[in-house]
């Protein structure tokens, strides 16, 4: 008597369903992953214990470079820097083209005085990535377009976080001047950057 074969249509059924929702998943991961965007210049930020981690929504970051330069990050969310960008337009009685506009929305950082903005986001993309501004964005006393960058921000989104990254050679007054000017605007919580002790 001839012994039947099981059939195993269903096992392989199975494998394959497994495997096309592994892809899908991967797919769906590469394409989702925000992966860390480089500093505009060179900075390396003072070592400490701590091991906690920056959330990824609603984050400005703020950097501040060896010579005591300042850039400002907005948050990653293009409608929302949209009404950022006409905040800080009509603060310093500015209007911006649609060009303008649309560069902004996709700008890696912002490291020029306003009088300069215009100029900066008419640059194409591979300018604006290999600029380095010769004065970054004015922050003392007298001048605090640094801070006007944050509190037009906390204006459009109220739950905006903010991150401090200085090098460790940045001379505190500069630092200070910042610190004052947050304190002015009533912003007093904010994660200061380090890189952990061992670690380049």
């Amino acid at each position: 008597m001839a012994r039947v074969k099981p059939k195993r249509h269903g096992v392989v059924t199975d494998m394959t369903a497994m495997c096309d929702v592994a892809f899908l998943l991967l797919t769906f991961f590469i394409l989702t992953t925000q992966f860390k965007k480089p500093d505009v210049e060179q900075i390396k930020p003072p070592s400490s214990i701590s091991e906690k981690l920056l959330p990824d929504a609603s984050l400005m970051t703020i950097n501040a470079t060896p010579d005591g330069k300042f850039y400002f990050q907005p948050v990653d969310n293009a409608s929302e820097r949209l009404q950022l960008l006409d905040k800080m337009g009509q603060k310093y009685n500015m209007t911006f083209t649609n060009q303008q506009k649309a560069s902004f929305q996709k700008v890696q950082a912002i490291g020029v005085p306003m009088s300069q903005l215009k100029g900066y986001l008419d640059m194409s993309d591979e300018e604006q990535k290999s600029f380095k501004s010769p004065t970054g964005i004015p922050m003392d006393s007298t001048n605090k377009q640094l801070v006007d960058w944050v509190q037009q921000s906390l204006s459009v989104n109220p739950d905006y976080k903010l991150a401090i990254k200085g090098d460790v050679t940045t001379q505190y007054p500069k630092v200070k001047s910042l610190f004052e000017g947050l304190r002015d605007i009533d912003f007093l919580k904010f994660w200061l950057i380090t890189s952990q002790e061992g670690k380049p």
